[in-house]
Parts: structure tokens; sequence; C-alpha cells
């Protein structure tokens, strides 16, 4: 069973030593290690939350501001492993977070890489659109995708 907390500080180190692969190769295309890609989408957040399973982190969702006059997001979620254990429980709490997310920002968008299957398949389960022009960011390909109300 995994559950919602704040996220905190202290949440960061256990997920960015145990993070995806996938996750992994995101943040190395934009010049971060995992633990500076979570401290930093930690602190520029106007939303965040960190899954836990049995009281440890496994994962972080955030938000972070692009235009507060249009109701822009930037959404992300960087996680470990643990998370493909419990994807239907991860659906639900998900749609939780989008949800109070897109209350502040009705448009939700960022880019996610086109080798990372499981997160493009967890963003449509979202209810995401995943678009098909990609840039090249850092030597991996990725797509954006976005969610509006």
């Amino acid at each position: 069973m995994i559950r919602l907390a704040e996220a905190r500080r202290p949440h960061v180190a256990p997920i960015a030593r145990a993070m995806r692969e996938w996750d992994r190769a995101e943040c190395a295309a934009f010049g971060r290690t995992p633990r500076q890609a979570l401290r930093l989408g930690l602190a520029a957040s106007a939303l965040s939350a960190t899954v836990l399973m049995q009281d440890k982190p496994i994962a972080m969702f955030g938000v972070t501001p692009i235009s507060a006059i249009e109701g822009r997001g930037c959404v992300w979620f960087l996680g470990t492993d643990a998370v493909r254990g419990f994807p239907r429980e991860l659906l639900v709490l998900g749609r939780y977070v989008l949800s109070e997310m897109q209350a502040r920002f009705p448009r939700l968008e960022n880019h996610v890489a086109r080798g990372n299957r499981d997160a493009i398949r967890m963003l449509r389960h979202w209810g995401f659109g995943i678009d098909d022009a990609a840039v090249m960011i850092g030597g991996v390909e990725f797509v954006p995708f976005h969610k509006e109300v």
C-alpha cells in the first residue's frame, strides 16, 4: 500500500539513490543528477507530494509555475522502480494530485523521453495528450505532453 505525504527535503536522497533508469536519463539530459533534479523541483514547485510505501519515499510529484497569468504549470514526476508495484494505486493518487495542481494551473505540460514507455503509459492514463513532434535535449529525444481543463 502507498500513500501521499507533503514532499520534504529528507525524501530526496532515498528517491535519488534508487531512481528509475529512464528518470535518471531524463535528469542527465537536462544536466542534473537525480538529487539535483529533485531538490530543484521541490524548491521551485508551487505544489509537491511524495509517494510513500511503508513510510519509505518512492516517488515525488510537483508542479512549477510557467505562467500564472496563463494558468500554465510544468508538471514533473520522478520515482524509483518500486512504483511499478502499485500501478492502480498510483493512478488514483496521481489523479488526486493532478486535480489539485490543475486547480492552480489549468494547463499542465512538460516533456518526457520518447523511450520512457512506463511514464508515457501513465501520462495517458492520467489524461495527458502526448505530442508527436520530438525535440532533442542533452542527446535524448523528448516529446511534449499536456493536459488542460
